[in-house]
């Protein structure tokens, strides 16, 4: 009888499709979060060039620490999946989890993108004025203003926050509100979490409420491989002189 009536929670309120009014409003929101975020990427990619002065990404990118926080939420997006199938089986410790596992995973790419942003903040500049190697553009120009007068050397903080220059703002804006939509989602699989323990609270049955966070979190990830792609590579690798 209890199942039964889970089962029957799950289904009301469908429309024509056969689809939950729920599901059918998340898929709504995801469509429009996408392009959101498409704007965002293509505004990054036609101010990033722009800036006159500060550090640009071949500057500041740290190409292995960001691999290393991607495949973090790569990983978070697979015990997503393994705990929605264990709820599917039934496995309430399993559910449990896998759901605490993408919850530390999502946190600790919060981590990474916290250290990476004050990386940025406080980046510093060493140029050998005697013998420099490989300078960047934007090297190049501290090089000229500053090697001069018999310096050996100039070392100085150069760096990168939203108001330093247009790739300073855009990147801040876009990566900033790509992780407040992961701290959104660490904070509701949280809250599944501990629902799980109330008795009746999670089950078999009634799994929307996972199937809608695992939809959300999948999405997060998504767009995060195309921010590391496009603004990370393609930045770093563009910057290298041919």
């Amino acid at each position: 009888m209890a199942e039964a009536t889970a089962s029957n929670h799950e289904s009301e309120h469908q429309t024509t499709t056969g689809l939950n009014h729920r599901k059918i409003l998340m898929w709504v929101f995801l469509g429009s979060d996408c392009m959101f975020f498409a704007t965002l990427i293509a505004t990054y990619l036609v101010y990033k060039g722009k800036s006159l002065s500060g550090p640009m990404p071949l500057d500041v990118f740290s190409i292995p620490v960001t691999t290393v926080s991607t495949f973090v939420l790569l990983m978070s997006s697979m015990s997503m999946v393994l705990a929605y199938a264990a709820l599917r089986k039934g496995s309430l410790k399993g559910y449990r989890t896998w759901i605490l596992s993408t919850v530390i995973l999502g946190s600790t790419f919060l981590g990474f993108q916290t250290f990476e942003f004050y990386e940025f903040a406080n980046h510093h500049v060493h140029i050998d004025c005697i013998n420099p190697v490989d300078l960047t553009d934007y090297e190049q120009g501290l090089f000229d203003k500053n090697c001069k007068d018999g310096v050996d050397h100039y070392d100085a903080q150069h760096g990168l926050t939203p108001k330093t220059n247009l790739f300073g703002t855009t990147f801040f804006v876009l990566t900033g509100l790509h992780g407040t939509h992961v701290t959104i989602g660490v904070i509701w699989l949280m809250s599944l979490f501990l629902y799980s323990f109330k008795k009746g609270g999670v089950t078999p049955e009634r799994h929307l409420d996972t199937d809608l966070a695992a939809l959300y979190w999948h999405f997060v990830d998504v767009v995060w491989i195309v921010i590391f792609a496009v603004v990370y590579l393609f930045g770093v690798f563009e910057g290298f002189p041919s």
